[in-house]
């Protein structure tokens, strides 16, 4: 199982704060997990995930979408940090 995480206005958008799912298969990549989300859920999800913008980290570390993913793994997807 993984746990999956949305922030932030990432997670208003879909409607869901966390998720709790096996792998589908393995290896997988970020970016094939994604598609995975995409297909498994609302269409409109393919528009939050998959913007240029949106920052993805695995185990509270960024990541970029080909990061392979292992059972046990934090994926959060935010959007991008802002200061002033």
């Amino acid at each position: 199982m993984v746990e999956v995480l949305f922030f932030a206005r990432i997670r208003e958008q879909l409607g869901v704060d966390r998720l709790s799912l096996a792998l589908p298969s393995a290896p997988i990549n970020l970016q094939q997990f994604k598609q995975y989300l995409i297909e498994n859920n609302d269409p409109s999800w393919a528009e939050v995930l998959l913007a240029d913008n949106v920052v993805k980290a695995v185990n509270q570390e960024v990541v970029d979408d080909n990061h392979c993913l292992s059972e046990g793994d934090e994926i959060a997807f935010f959007p991008p940090v802002t200061g002033g």
